[in-house]
């Protein structure tokens, strides 16, 4: 394990560092923005921004890299982002902040990727599933880590701010000073949205889907949780609740899903995720502490596992595909989604109250359940022995494109043919994706 993790060290590192402070980062906008008066609607156009320029940082960052290197195109990265907070703790303009949610969802995917493309070339065919296991974890701890930031200092100054950036600034310590080889510039991926979705209707669908339902959660829960009465120290727990929740259901249900057709537990999801938003609608109006808690977790189970699972589907459907083009293409997919999720979800609160931003994602979740049981009767399952084994990945929002790290891409080679195939960054001005 130790000759494994040698040369990956600092780059798990780096990644820990920064997705606490993005996992802080996260749940402080939209509390801050509560105490600076912000309305709710306004606080879902902000996560929007967030979406739209973490999708831009995912076409962008191959050109950057290749035209400035990894390591001063991490740096550059690491300096804007790290600017970002201070400007929310200086300013209470919407305006203002919606930019700087631009800059950092832009900033934060170039992050990510430079960081999984480096961890892509360093890991040899035999070692990329344990690192890539490990990778999964450090995600998920230091989301998680990030929530109880929360509680270090009172989020109505600036002490909360200073720290996201100081973590963001620390990042680029271990990526500075790694010995490691720099990686050959980042792949660019062609994608053709029309042929994914002849692939897997389910799978392209429940992508978007996810981004319709999901990014609400993370721009607005804390903004519920902390209009339902809970505390600071309440609401890191919330999200920390949901967060937990959703990192054990994905293995037991992953492998649920190996063992029979894969719509079937999407519908499964799709109807729990359902009733967990319902739960978080009722818990919200009643304002019992207990029920918050336990309508998170029942969330997380149902609502934070079904982009796996999805992805799981598609990839059973698409083996003979690039699974970078494929992955990729579900991740364009889920942040349009994210991009309109939490402004639609926003739109009735001042009608109905904050705990209606869960009724939007819970009336999709059981729009997608029909969609899904249709599928299901028009179209018959995919034999067992055709179906890949599943395999957990991290939370999209915090999830680069393309998926480089995943161990079914360790016997996959560029054959320079067809539209899907991963292919030599273009020149510039050319299209990327289709």
């Amino acid at each position: 394990m130790t000759r494994t993790l040698a040369p990956v060290l600092s780059l798990l590192m780096a990644t820990a560092i920064l997705l606490v402070g993005n996992g802080l980062l996260g749940t402080l906008i939209p509390i801050r923005a509560g105490h600076e008066g912000f309305a709710t609607i306004t606080v879902g156009v902000i996560g929007s921004f967030y979406f739209a320029g973490f999708l831009g940082g995912c076409f962008a960052t191959p050109h950057i890299v290749h035209r400035a290197g990894h390591i001063r195109s991490f740096a550059t990265f690491c300096g804007l982002a790290a600017a970002a907070p201070l400007v929310h703790a200086m300013s209470a303009d919407p305006a203002i902040w919606a930019l700087m949610r631009v800059l950092t969802g832009f900033c934060f995917a170039g992050l990510y990727m430079v960081i999984e493309s480096w961890l892509n070339e360093q890991s040899a065919n035999d070692t990329r599933g344990r690192i890539f296991a490990i990778y999964l974890a450090v995600n998920l701890t230091a989301l998680a880590g990030g929530q109880l930031m929360l509680n270090a200092a009172d989020s109505t100054g600036f002490i909360l701010f200073a720290i996201c950036s100081i973590l963001t600034s620390l990042a680029l310590v271990p990526v500075a000073m790694t010995s490691s080889v720099q990686p050959m510039p980042i792949q660019s991926t062609r994608i053709n949205i029309r042929n994914l979705y002849a692939l897997s209707p389910v799978g392209l669908v429940g992508s978007f889907v996810v981004g319709l339902t999901n990014a609400p959660f993370w721009t607005l829960a804390p903004l519920y949780a902390m209009e339902s009465g809970l505390g600071e120290g309440g609401i890191a727990a919330f999200m920390l609740a949901a967060i937990t929740g959703g990192a054990t259901a994905q293995w037991p249900i992953g492998r649920i899903s190996d063992r029979m057709d894969r719509r079937r537990v999407i519908v499964g999801l799709c109807l729990g995720s359902a009733l967990g938003e319902t739960a978080l609608v009722v818990a919200g109006i009643s304002g019992s502490v207990a029920a918050i808690m336990l309508a998170g977790v029942l969330f997380g189970v149902f609502a934070l596992t079904l982009y796996s699972v999805c992805v799981a589907h598609m990839n059973d459907h698409g083996q003979s595909e690039s699974f970078v083009s494929v992955s990729g293409g579900l991740l364009v997919v889920y942040s349009l989604g994210a991009i309109v999720g939490p402004t639609a979800a926003s739109i009735g609160v001042g009608s109905f109250g904050i705990s209606s931003v869960f009724v939007f994602p819970a009336l999709v979740h059981l729009l997608f359940a029909i969609y899904t049981v249709h599928r299901i009767i028009s179209t018959p399952a995919l034999p067992e022995e055709q179906r890949a084994d599943f395999v957990a990945v991290p939370f999209p929002q915090v999830h680069p494109l393309p998926t480089e790290l995943d161990p079914r891409a360790a016997d996959e080679e560029p054959t320079g043919d067809g539209a899907d195939e991963t292919t030599p960054e273009p020149a510039a001005g050319s299209e990327a994706f289709k």
